[in-house]
């Protein structure tokens, strides 16, 4: 039986006008291309200038923070250093120690020489009891003197007494006056020692006792020297056996408990910046970590007016420079709980100035 096999038909190729699009369509995807990404490109360049003008940032600030040098007021040897480098101390902690044998010796001289002065006043005042009660004595004898010598120029008159009686009576009277004057200015000498209602004298002696004994104790507290703040130990150089001298730094006290942040921004940065607005900022130390802030001030003048060596602008060629002015930024102490920040540390601050876009445009 014959049968006829039929090979199938091969597929029909496509024309040149198939395969090639029309060129109206490659012309308007390329251009909505470039419009989307116009589009886009306006955009972003529209947010980053709408950031520079609500949010100001630098990177030219530092954490700063109370810095407290620490140094003896009385020369004396190191007994005992209580701290090391790096260590956290609180108000009041003892850091160092200067050997008081010394001191302690010059309280118990003070004390002496006081308790001298009190029994020395109480001689004086037995001196003026005394001279007072031999002066009231010194004045019955005058007196009696007085009285002796009138009766005896009356008997003198009447031929009772002879002449020799009545100059015997005469002189006594005379020396009764004299040893009269003589007491009180005893009397008068004793009581200028006393010195009046305690003022002079004396009296001034003993104060003067006292203030040199209550000196010699705060000298001692001094040999005692104890952290004005809470803080940590920085740049110890003290060590045991030094000799020191008054106003000889021997270690540093850097408190963190309250930092802040000075940031140094560009005059043409300060048109909208205001003390309490918001501010975050991030240090190198702790990528990611963002903390916050308020604007605490603005400094009264640049950097530059305020340096060692300020410009002189009125010589030589002048060349202007945008000038920078320190903005202390206080910390909110909830975002570093754990005292992370430490002095000098580089900070990139962020302040939000809280502009609204109509502020801008308007």
């Amino acid at each position: 039986m014959n049968t006829t096999e039929t090979d199938p038909k091969p597929p029909a190729m496509p024309t040149e006008e198939e395969v090639t699009p029309p060129p109206g369509n490659g012309r308007r995807r390329i251009g909505l291309v470039l419009l989307i990404l116009t589009l886009c490109g306006v955009l972003t360049a529209s947010w980053f200038w709408y950031k520079s003008k609500v949010e100001l940032t630098t990177d030219d600030a530092f954490v700063e923070s109370h810095i407290h040098l620490i140094s003896s007021r009385v020369p004396g040897q190191v007994a005992t250093i209580a701290v090391a480098d790096n260590q956290k101390v609180a108000a009041g902690d003892l850091l160092v120690e200067l050997d008081p044998a010394n001191y302690q010796a010059e309280v118990d001289k003070a004390e002496a020489l006081l308790a001298q002065a009190r029994n020395s006043t109480g001689e004086i005042r037995a001196q003026v009891a005394a001279g007072e009660a031999a002066l009231n004595q010194s004045r019955s004898r005058l007196a009696q003197a007085a009285t002796d010598l009138q009766r005896g120029e009356a008997l003198f008159a009447r031929g009772v007494v002879p002449q020799e009686r009545l100059d015997q009576l005469k002189t006594a009277h005379r020396v009764a006056q004299a040893a009269l004057e003589q007491i009180r200015q005893e009397w008068e000498a004793a009581k200028a020692k006393l010195g009046p209602a305690g003022v002079n004298g004396e009296q001034a002696k003993i104060a003067e006792r006292a203030a040199e004994r209550e000196l010699a104790r705060l000298n001692l507290g001094y040999t005692r020297i104890l952290a004005p703040v809470s803080g940590y130990v920085t740049r110890k150089s003290v060590q045991l056996g030094n000799n020191v001298q008054p106003g000889q730094p021997l270690l540093a006290l850097v408190a963190l408990e309250e930092p802040w942040v000075i940031a140094n921004y560009k005059e043409s940065q300060l048109t909208h910046l205001e003390p309490g607005q918001r501010v975050e900022f991030g240090v190198d130390a702790y990528p990611g970590h963002i903390f916050q802030g308020r604007v605490d001030s603005i400094m009264a003048g640049t950097g530059a007016a305020f340096s060692l060596l300020p410009p002189e602008n009125a010589s030589g060629n002048y060349v202007k420079v945008v000038q920078r002015v320190p903005v202390k930024i206080s910390i909110d102490p909830s975002s570093d709980p754990q005292h992370l920040l430490r002095v000098g540390m580089s900070v990139e601050p962020t302040i939000f100035t809280g502009r609204s876009l109509g502020d801008i445009l308007f």
